[in-house]
């Protein structure tokens, strides 16, 4: 009589019970909605990689055609696609030795942002998606990209901690010859921000606006450099890691050098 005194009754021991496995389910969901989410927003950043890849391709397609309108749909839960003025400013100089002249071009980019609280790399990670095994800003021949597309996560920023995409235009150079003239010709797409309007729709629109030609000739070299408008916000050489800011192409006798730039307006949630 005396043990069943102190004893606790069979309906107390069995309260305790369930509200300590009641604890222990609630724990276990917990865990296991955090381990979704976080693969849901890995996979989610993977999807998004290629769709920044086709964006970078679809720069090339509409910046040679005015008119031509692409627009490309992205799914994201987590992040978002920004637009970004002043991203990168190209001079051009012409015979730099002779300081004939010099003319600029600045671009914006495409970035999608995913927070770092929902997925992240480490601070300074940098991967290049496109073009996969150069880091130049100019790059040669026919079927040379004109964008550079990346992975990077650099903090802090002054818009916010992300992980970012970016889709960002570069030079292709191609080169001809027409009887005993050899010409070089430099294609460089840029980006202007026409709307945004995320909350529309989860799409990035963009339209050939106007394409422009410079053309020189009795040219023996050019001297092409980038620099970052944008490097107090953090935009700077260590965003981008090009492999060099300024490069210099000559000739031991006088071509013709044709420039052309083709300006794209980028309309972000316009379906």
């Amino acid at each position: 009589m005396r043990r069943d005194i102190k004893a606790v009754s069979p309906a107390v021991a069995t309260v305790i019970m369930i509200a300590a496995v009641m604890v222990l389910i609630f724990v276990a969901m917990s865990y296991a909605s955090s381990v979704l989410d976080s693969r849901l927003a890995e996979n989610e950043f993977s999807a998004n990689q290629q769709f920044m890849a086709t964006t970078g391709l679809q720069i090339d397609d509409v910046a040679w055609t005015v008119g031509r309108t692409q627009t490309i749909s992205y799914a994201s839960r987590y992040g978002y696609v920004k637009y970004y003025p002043q991203a990168l400013t190209y001079t051009v100089q012409i015979n730099p030795a002779a300081e004939n002249e010099t003319f600029s071009y600045t671009t914006g980019m495409i970035m999608y942002n995913m927070p770092i609280s929902q997925y992240n790399m480490g601070n300074n990670y940098f991967d290049r998606i496109t073009p996969r095994n150069s880091a130049s800003f100019l790059q040669e021949g026919p079927t040379a990209p004109v964008g550079h597309v990346f992975v990077v996560e650099q903090l802090p920023m002054d818009d916010g901690n992300f992980i970012r995409i970016v889709a960002v235009p570069s030079i292709r150079n191609m080169t001809s010859s027409i009887g005993s003239t050899d010409y070089y010709k430099f294609f460089l797409p840029t980006l202007t921000n026409s709307s945004s309007n995320p909350a529309l729709s989860q799409s990035v629109t963009m339209v050939g606006s106007e394409v422009t030609k410079v053309v020189r000739s009795d040219v023996d070299s050019v001297r092409i450099t980038v620099s970052y408008p944008s490097n107090g916000d953090g935009f700077n050489g260590n965003f981008f890691q090009f492999g060099e800011n300024s490069i210099i192409q000559s000739w031991q006798s006088p071509v013709v050098v044709e420039f052309y730039v083709g300006a794209v307006e980028v309309s972000i949630g316009r379906a």
